[in-house]
């Protein structure tokens, strides 16, 4: 029997007013150029055209001069090649020299797609049978580049969403801070990270840092090495992989006068620079009962994929790091909303094809996985992935999956696994739970439907998902009717 898919009208396209003021750098040479040209302006001229940029830009930005100051501040080191002290500049000047190593970038010109959706933590002032919501979204602009991003709203008792409103004053991070290790825990890092540690000795880096260091000093300490020490290929991965571990912590906090749809969690460090794809946002309660939003994430950098987890209790400030281990290397983890058996657990499709289970004493160290789910049915026989952190029901594990077909065609599966024993699938549906209709097809990359999250409302799963790599969407299904399903194909099976 095929489960009802209740789709919604509700729509989220791509939009390309929506726009932040980023940094724009050319390079030293061009820099002191342009800099050189402001400062040779007259007073008048000067005046003039910053005041012209203000008027345009201020209306489509939150606090534009800051956001030039702070662009001036990224170059003014440059000044010295000029003989001129920052300081000695009047805030007008500085200003303008800032608004010419700026510019605006549309998020989400590209895309708006691969949503997740988790309870908000602010419940205020909702009805009853009413839940407010955190939808998260990947927004890709200019270059491909993908960024996350937010909308809120509440579900109705009939589950229809209403849409709260959507700030178009979006901003990236207020405060961006780089980790400040602590040489000892660091050197532990090392240790767990295989082979590292007997391939390159501590002393060749550590011990020439404090006790206490930045991203900034152990890079530098790196490129001495370097240069003292004739490096095989094996061992200059390994130095880049200690890069990797150092530059991938970081935190961001946003301002408290903005919007939740107004802020965007841009890339920060490098193997991030050419996009954050594919959040899998989940509200995980911990033994204590006290909670906390995770996401885990497909950092890319243009040639490889790393997958990271960022850390939020109130969506203004996150805390950003890495996964070690074995297992982390590839697309699609997805962390259990809770420890099962005392450890967190986690999906994961470490070959691309299959889907595995994994579980951790440590939520960043993931060190074996066991292989949980294969392709089975024809729409799925390219390859099986989850589409989300698995939803808890008193019947199991409800996970949505995606498989991939003939022509490359993307379709949402569900499965059920144990509750006690998530490593033991106790159904799978036989048929797509939701194909691309012919409204869906169309887009970016055609054929494909695609969710990063999903929740339970009023006895409803509610599924947001992608149509096309383009715009995004969501739809609903019974729950007690999708896991009678689930139930009635396992006990075929047997």
């Amino acid at each position: 029997m095929q489960v009802t898919v209740n789709r919604k009208d509700t729509k989220f396209y791509p939009d390309a007013s929506r726009k932040i003021a980023r940094f724009l750098y050319t390079g030293d040479e061009r820099a002191i150029s342009t800099i050189r040209s402001v400062l040779e302006m007259s007073g008048n001229l000067a005046s003039e055209t910053l005041s012209a940029v203000l008027r345009d830009y201020s209306l489509r930005h939150r606090n534009i001069s800051k956001i030039f100051e702070k662009h001036f501040n990224r170059v003014a080191h440059l000044l010295k090649q000029l003989e001129i002290e920052p300081d000695s500049l009047e805030l007008s000047l500085k200003i303008l020299i800032g608004s010419y190593f700026t510019m605006e970038y549309s998020i989400e010109a590209a895309a708006f797609f691969n949503p997740s959706i988790v309870e908000h933590p602010d419940q205020s002032e909702t009805g009853m049978e009413e839940k407010r919501v955190i939808l998260s979204f990947r927004a890709t602009g200019e270059g491909h580049i993908s960024s996350i991003v937010f909308r809120t709203g509440v579900m109705d008792k009939n589950n229809n969403l209403w849409l709260e409103p959507v700030g178009k004053m979006l901003e990236e991070a207020e405060h961006i801070r780089r980790h400040v290790y602590d040489k000892k825990s660091f050197r532990s890092k090392l240790n767990e990270m295989k082979d590292i540690h007997a391939l390159i000795p501590s002393g060749l880096i550590l011990d020439k840092l404090n006790d206490k260091f930045t991203y900034g000093e152990l890079r530098d300490c790196i490129k001495e090495a370097r240069k003292s020490v004739h490096l095989t290929g094996e061992k200059d991965i390994l130095y880049n992989q200690i890069t990797w571990l150092a530059s991938s912590h970081y935190e961001l906090e946003f301002s408290l006068d903005t919007n939740i749809s107004e802020r965007v969690i841009f890339p920060v460090s490098v193997n991030e620079r050419n996009g954050i794809e594919d959040a899998r946002f989940v509200r995980f309660t911990d033994d204590d009962g006290s909670s906390v939003y995770y996401a885990t994430y497909t950092a890319y950098d243009g040639a490889t994929v790393l997958p990271k987890m960022l850390e939020t209790k109130d969506f203004y400030h996150f805390r950003i790091m890495p996964f070690h281990g074995e297992i982390a290397q590839n697309k699609g983890m997805a962390l259990f909303p809770r420890k099962v058996n005392g450890k967190y657990a986690m999906l994961c499709r470490l070959d691309g094809y299959n889907n595995y289970i994994a579980f951790s004493d440590n939520i960043s160290i993931w060190r074996k996985a066991t292989l949980l789910q294969q392709p089975k049915f024809p729409w799925e026989f390219v390859q099986i992935g989850n589409c989300g952190s698995p939803v808890e029901t008193p019947e199991g594990w409800l996970v949505i999956t995606h498989g991939v077909g003939p022509m490359r065609e993307y379709a949402l599966g569900a499965s059920l696994l144990d509750l006690q024993n998530p490593e033991k699938e106790l159904g799978r549906l036989k048929s797509p739970l939701l194909m691309p209709n012919a409204n869906e097809r169309e887009g970016y990359v055609p054929n494909v439907v695609y969710s990063c999250g999903s929740m339970i409302h009023n006895d409803d799963l509610i599924i947001p998902y992608a149509m096309s790599d383009y715009a995004s969407t969501y739809a609903t299904v019974n729950l007690k009717e999708l896991l009678n399903e689930l139930k009635k194909q396992s006990n075929q099976a047997q």
